[in-house]
């Protein structure tokens, strides 16, 4: 499989989480199915098939953040030159269209999240930025039209 670009930031973020579903919500649903039995028959006990499947799902979390996390290569930043945008540079963009200014962080899929500011290398903006350097103006075709961008600025 493929190797997984994280942030430090990125992977202590998954650990975290790791953690928590193996620790304490492991302990959680270990609960709620020793109260499902508590009821009795368990071939038609929904609170015992909602844990139970609750269980499973969380067992399946857990496969998918260990695997990530054995594929993970930390993204250094001491090691990265920011003379072009890639993978964890912050770029601050200007909207040609509006004027106003626009910042993202490019991440891996794993860690994107929009709210931040996270943006995957994956994602239609993200695919239509990499590579290109300060000052240039980029123009990226979305689902809901054409954005364009000029790059003011890219940082570590």
């Amino acid at each position: 499989m493929a190797d997984v670009y994280l942030t430090q930031q990125g992977y202590d973020k998954l650990r975290e989480e790791l953690e928590y579903l193996k620790k304490e919500k492991r302990r959680e649903i270990s609960s709620m199915i020793k109260r499902a039995r508590e009821f009795g028959d368990l071939s038609e006990n929904a609170e015992y098939e909602a844990a139970k499947e609750a269980q499973a799902l969380n067992e399946k979390k857990i496969a998918e953040l260990e695997d990530k996390l054995s594929r993970a290569r930390i993204i250094e930043d001491e090691n990265i030159s920011y003379d072009e945008v890639r993978i964890g540079a912050k770029v601050t963009l200007q909207d040609m269209d509006s004027g106003g200014e626009l910042q993202y962080t490019i991440v891996s899929e794993t860690e994107a999240d929009y709210e931040e500011g996270k943006i995957s290398l994956t994602s239609p903006v993200g695919k239509g930025l990499m590579g290109h350097k300060e000052g240039e103006v980029v123009e990226i075709e979305i689902p809901a039209g054409l954005l364009k961008y000029k790059i003011l600025k890219i940082s570590g």
